[in-house]
């Protein structure tokens, strides 16, 4: 397995999922990994994953910086969200950790990495990449969706246009690509790409962790939601302005004792400011969320640029926590609306269903049960590591790392 990060501490949804998966393949297969460490603390965190794997590397990596626009990047093919990634030294440590050996598969996790898979492996047969998200989807909503000045509009159009030639070069080559969603798979196939090599495999909970048996809903103090995510990457800090600048005003209108609780790492300056506005509280990163998800009346989950992981849903549900989400946010996930959660995507029914929660404790008591029902029986990691081990096996390859 070839990672772009040392995915522990769990600190971001893209590590919990990378994280889990890479414990279920190497329990059930042996695995090499090799990952690229650019933290101080991650050599402290190898021997845990040498608890299911059977060798592994991190290799020191720091970013270049990045290319000047006018001079080198706009001449350079290879699109610089990806060379960002690229380190000769890298692809030495990588061709030396993999010298002599035979895999049956090769595992690595996004875009980022396929340069240096198709260098060591160029003819592998069992090539499979995971991704956090699709790079050209995730960059066309941001185009679609954001405030950009027209430089920066400039920037993203020419880094789009090369994604979209990188990503159809990868669709010929590998053998399969794991997405988070069924939207994920939607656009890929309707860009061109192989639908029976693309496998959609949701994110999970480690439900032994977030567990309402041991944490039980205990909703405290004024009414409440939890916005429960990383606080510089771009959908939650979309979905936090779509928020605060058309659905806040309406909840208070209605509960005006209600606030909402901002917890998350790397906090961006907006997202501190929204703390001085009214029936807000920021909390910035914690140790342990288990206890947020305990007392907030609910989950929000107002996301607009779509792809990639939701693990928030998963964990807060296995907690029992009701969520409110927009359609987009929830997708990937097999949950009804009216059934497991409430959906809404314009501001009024995003702003109705939280209010419907907050005054109806029977309604959120049966979807927050309802949710973890359907967390424990199809969104453990040990039930998606048996998933995607079963479409492994079905690969026609000589070969299993």
């Amino acid at each position: 397995m070839i990672l772009p990060y040392v995915p522990w501490p769990l600190r971001r949804g893209t590590y919990q999922r990378v994280y889990h998966l890479a414990e279920q393949i190497g329990r059930q297969y042996g695995m090499d990994l090799f990952c690229l460490s650019s933290e101080e603390e991650d050599a402290s965190h190898l021997p845990r994953f040498g608890n299911f794997c059977t060798r592994v590397e991190f290799v020191p990596f720091e970013h270049p910086p990045w290319a000047p626009f006018w001079t080198k990047r706009l001449w350079d093919p290879v699109p610089v969200t990806v060379s960002h990634w690229w380190s000769e030294r890298v692809l030495e440590a990588l061709r030396g950790f993999t010298c002599g050996k035979e895999y049956d598969f090769i595992w690595f996790c996004d875009l980022v990495m396929w340069p240096y898979v198709r260098e060591v492996f160029p003819d592998h047969p069992a090539r499979i990449m995971d991704r956090s998200r699709v790079d050209w989807l995730f960059q066309t909503e941001e185009l679609n969706t954001l405030d950009l000045s027209f430089l920066e509009r400039l920037k993203r159009k020419e880094n789009l246009s090369k994604i979209t030639r990188l990503e159809r070069e990868v669709w010929d080559e590998l053998a399969l690509t794991v997405v988070c969603g069924p939207d994920d798979k939607t656009f890929l196939v309707e860009k061109g790409g192989p639908a029976g090599r693309i496998e959609v495999l949701a994110n999970g909970a480690n439900v032994a962790y977030f567990n309402a048996d041991e944490w039980p809903p205990a909703p405290t103090g004024p009414p409440s939601a939890l916005f429960c995510g990383a606080l510089d990457y771009t959908p939650n800090t979309d979905g936090l302005a779509w928020y605060f600048e058309h659905i806040h005003g309406l909840v208070l209108r209605e509960v005006p004792d209600f606030r909402v609780i901002l917890v998350g790492k790397s906090p961006i300056p907006r997202v501190v400011e929204y703390g001085s506005l009214p029936g807000v509280e920021f909390v910035g990163e914690v140790p342990d969320v288990r206890p947020f998800y305990q007392k907030a009346w609910l989950q929000m989950v107002p996301l607009r640029i779509g792809g990639g992981t939701r693990l928030k849903i998963a964990e807060g549900l296995a907690m029992a926590n009701p969520v409110v989400s927009t359609t987009l946010g929830a997708q990937g996930l097999n949950l009804v609306h009216e059934r497991e959660l409430l959906l809404g995507d314009t501001p009024e029914a995003f702003a109705a269903a939280i209010v419907r929660y907050l005054r109806d404790p029977e309604l959120r008591q049966r979807h927050g049960r309802a949710g973890r029902d359907t967390i424990l029986s199809t969104y453990t990691w040990e039930a998606l590591g048996r998933s995607i081990g079963r479409r492994i096996d079905s690969l026609a390859s000589p070969a299993l790392p």
